[in-house]
């Protein structure tokens, strides 16, 4: 692991924050299929174009999703994919829980003793 100081420590948490949001996260997602303008954003989440775009400067600021103007549109895409390698170990954690959670409940309702 690369030393911590200070100034790492809020960098890195800085970056972790900005993924702290749910919203920004299922930004994320459908970033990941690709490119898409803010308009595409607001028509997947349902989100009003204000907001989509303020998490958009969130993510653009930490340096997860980069930008360009194309005529009055502004396109992002993902410029950085290992936060998808960062979503998948967290999501698949999350699922080993969940499977480990479910067999004990199960193991539990078939034992001899119950």
């Amino acid at each position: 692991m690369i030393e911590l100081n200070d100034q790492t420590a809020d960098i890195v948490a800085d970056r972790f924050r900005a993924l702290g949001d749910a919203t920004r996260l299922r930004i994320l997602n459908t970033l990941r299929a690709g490119e898409s303008t803010v308009g595409q954003l607001v028509s997947v989440t349902g989100l009003g174009q204000a907001n989509v775009s303020k998490h958009l400067q969130t993510l653009h600021r930490q340096g997860f999703v980069e930008r360009r103007k194309d005529g009055t549109r502004t396109i992002y895409w993902v410029d950085d994919p290992a936060v998808f390698e960062l979503c998948d170990l967290v999501c698949g954690k999350i699922r080993r829980s969940e499977e480990r959670r479910v067999g004990k409940e199960c193991r539990a309702r078939w034992s001899p003793d119950h």
